[in-house]
Order: C-alpha cells, then structure tokens, then sequence
C-alpha cells in the first residue's frame, strides 16, 4: 500500500488529488494521512470530498475514512471504467479542483467517459476559472493525445454556487510528451470575459475593454469575446481569461474574477497584468500551467520539458509526488531568468 503524508510540501489539497490520481491509474491501494494539514480547515472539505467521491465511482474503487473534515483515508482502486458519470459539490467549491483529480484518471479509462458535475463553483477564489481549462488546459493537452470537449451549461460564483459543467473526454491509454523550450513570437492574443445576469452593467463588455486597454498600453491587442450569460438567475458573477499563443507553441493563460466591491475595470486589468508578467518573462507555459502539467508529463513516454518562469509550490509539491509514485525522474535547472522543468525517460 502506498503511504502518503498530506502535511508534505504544500499540505494542501494539491497532495490528495494527484496522489488519488495517480493511485487509481497505477491500480495500486493508497493510504493518505495529514489531508491538508497546512491548510486553516485541515481535512476534506465537500469539494475535495466529492473528488474523491468521483474519482472512486470511476474507479470501483473501495473507500475509507471518506467524511467530511477527514483527515485520513483508504484508497482501494479497480479497473477505471468507462461511461456516464454524475458528480455533486453541493457548494460553491472549485469544480476545476474536481476536474483536475479526475482528468487524469479518464486518460486510462476503458472508453469514452463524460462526467456531469453540478452544483459548484466555475469561477471561484483560489482556483483556475472554468474557462481557463477549457482555453488553456485542454487545449494542450489535446497535444499530449488527450481529446476533450467541455460545455458550461452555467456559470457558478460564490458564495451560492450552482453552476454546472460536463466534459467528454477520449481516453489515450499512451500519452505523448511534449517539449517546448522555446518561446518564439506571440502569433495572438485571445480571452472571454463572461458575467452571470450582470449585462445590465455591461461588466463582460468593461473587462475585455479595461484587459484590451492595458494590453495595447503594452504594445499587444486582444481578440475577447463577450459572453452575457444567463445561466444562474441564483448567482451573479463574472469573470475574465486571457491567454497568449506563440509561434513556438507556447501558451500563457491568466485569469481573474469578480467580486463585491471590485470594479469591473479593476477584474480586467488584474487578468491583463497578469499575463503581461508572463509575458515579459517569455516562458513556454504560465506559472499555474507548470503545475498542472505535472502528472501527464510524468505519466507520457520519453523526455518532456518546458520553461516556467518560477518555481511555485503546487508544482514542487506536484513534482515530489509524481517522483515518489511513479518513480520518474525530474529535473530544474536555471535558464536565463527562467527555469527549465524536465522530465527524462
């Protein structure tokens, strides 16, 4: 049995999906204890619940100590299946978290597997925006042999929630590794600014323009697409994903959300800023990226790289935990004022 202290590294709920992840797709049982022990509610909270939950039905997978505010339990994983599947935060909690302990698992299923995940939060705090995934995670991943389609059917901001998503997902069986070591020349510039029964106060139509605003203050211009959603009568939100695609096949994403007494001009510029950082930097993925990329790099053939311009803690903590369960072997080496991120073998 794999043992597993959550209190490592960053402690956070960044341990217990990769590592339920990566349990389920080996076939191996897991022991994890210390679940977010650095975090100031320590334990499983609904929406790391319920992606353990998810990642168990896709799985067979026999469960322990799955409760809420639990800080140890017991993974018995089957054979990853294929088929519909249905998933149920009950909060506004992140549904990308979700999605992100899954994906992985879906990769190795035994067919296609579309997932259906309600009552949560597509564009929260602390978490990448529903559109970021679909813009900027998935889209290089279909480069790794992984092919997705993600719908919104509606928009979930906190502190209600209740947005909703599905995804399709082909499994691969065999990933591909993916090199990118060279930023080339930015070819364009594209995001989505969205709000949730905010249309009256044009907020999608002021983010894109104060993003385009600062962007072309910094010599680059922006295609936004405006999207005046009203999807969730029970929630109004917004928010705004921007991302850069190079002639090298870099992309850089960054987004931003909105809350109360936050200007609509303020939302669209924070994304802006953002992705001018990563820009100046000239990485070949964006510093949250980085992390993400972790388990299909360590789980494809060969040698895979890619230059991120620092080194944050979900993707040091993603590293450790890919070396220890799935014995690869990685490396980090300075580049300039960038940091090569390297997978050999």
């Amino acid at each position: 049995m794999m043992e597993i202290d959550g209190s490592q590294k960053s402690g956070s709920g960044t341990v217990l999906r990769l590592s339920i992840a990566l349990a389920a797709i080996l076939g191996q049982p897991l022991h994890i204890r210390n679940i977010r022990q650095n975090r100031p509610q320590p334990g499983l909270r609904p929406q790391h619940l319920e992606a353990v939950s998810t990642a168990a039905r896709i799985c067979d997978a026999e469960v322990e100590g799955a409760a809420l505010n639990s800080r140890e339990l017991w993974f018995k994983p089957n054979r990853i299946r294929s088929g519909k599947f249905e998933a149920e935060i009950g909060t506004a909690g992140s549904i990308s978290m979700l999605l992100m302990t899954v994906l992985p698992i879906c990769a190795f299923a035994d067919g296609a597997v579309r997932l259906h995940v309600a009552k949560g939060g597509t564009d929260v705090s602390n978490s990448p925006t529903i559109n970021y995934i679909r813009n900027v995670l998935l889209p290089l991943l279909k480069r790794m042999g992984l092919g997705t389609s993600l719908t919104v059917p509606k928009y979930g901001y906190y502190p209600k929630g209740m947005g909703e998503v599905t995804i399709a997902i082909e499994p691969c069986r065999s990933l591909r590794s993916i090199l990118l070591e060279s930023f080339g020349k930015i070819k364009a510039i594209k995001g989505v600014s969205v709000c949730t029964f905010l249309s009256e106060r044009k907020v999608a139509e002021r983010q894109a323009k104060a993003a385009n605003d600062y962007l072309r203050e910094k010599d680059h211009g922006a295609e936004i697409q405006v999207v005046n959603d009203r999807s969730n009568p029970l929630q109004k939100g917004s928010s705004i994903v921007l991302w850069a695609e190079t002639d090298a096949g870099a992309i850089l994403g960054a987004d931003a959300i909105g809350e109360l007494r936050k200007t609509s001009e303020a939302v669209g510029n924070e994304a802006a800023e953002k992705l001018h950082t990563e820009i100046s930097a000239m990485p070949t993925v964006d510093i949250h990226l980085a992390d993400m990329l972790i388990p299909y790099v360590a789980l494809a053939e060969g040698k895979s790289a890619y230059l991120t311009r620092a080194i944050s803690e979900h993707l040091a903590t993603n590293i450790w935990l890919a070396e220890k369960m799935l014995n690869v072997k990685f490396t980090i080496k300075k580049v300039g004022g960038l940091f090569k991120v390297e997978k050999t073998g």
